[in-house]
């Protein structure tokens, strides 16, 4: 079985872009190397984040995510067991969207990443929070 773990937190006021760089870039590598997948949205103000892998490594991914002072707030969302990856088809181990970065219209960008999520409540949640937050 996988964990599959969500959860969200606050940026820092002092957060720029930059910082928002170099935290994909190093999950990316980080997830790589454990075999974690997921989900990462940020939208300018708030992150959130799914994880999925191996629980012990997972465990440790959220415990040092949580530790990271260039967030806040940090408030697990969600834990459940799934037999198969669901964010595993991509190669990315997670994605940025939002007008911080330029890239268009939140709420569609995160309903296409999501259409094929077979849990509701996750699909949904992910969803929620694009349409309050990019509205």
């Amino acid at each position: 079985m996988i964990l599959q773990l969500s959860y969200i937190s606050t940026a820092r006021p002092t957060l720029i872009l930059a910082d928002v760089e170099n935290i994909l870039a190093a999950s990316r590598r980080r997830n790589q190397a454990d075999a974690i997948t997921g989900l990462l949205v940020f939208d300018g103000k708030r992150f959130l984040q799914v994880l999925e892998g191996d629980e012990a490594k997972v465990e440790k991914t959220y415990q040092r995510i949580a530790a990271d002072e260039r967030h806040r707030a940090i408030v697990r969302l969600s834990e459940r067991r799934i037999a198969t990856a669901e964010f595993g088809h991509w190669a990315m181990a997670s994605h940025i969207v939002g007008p911080v970065l330029g890239d268009g219209n939140v709420v569609a960008q995160v309903d296409a990443m999501t259409a094929d999520l077979p849990d509701a409540n996750l699909r949904e949640t992910l969803r929620g929070f694009a349409r309050v937050r990019g509205g």
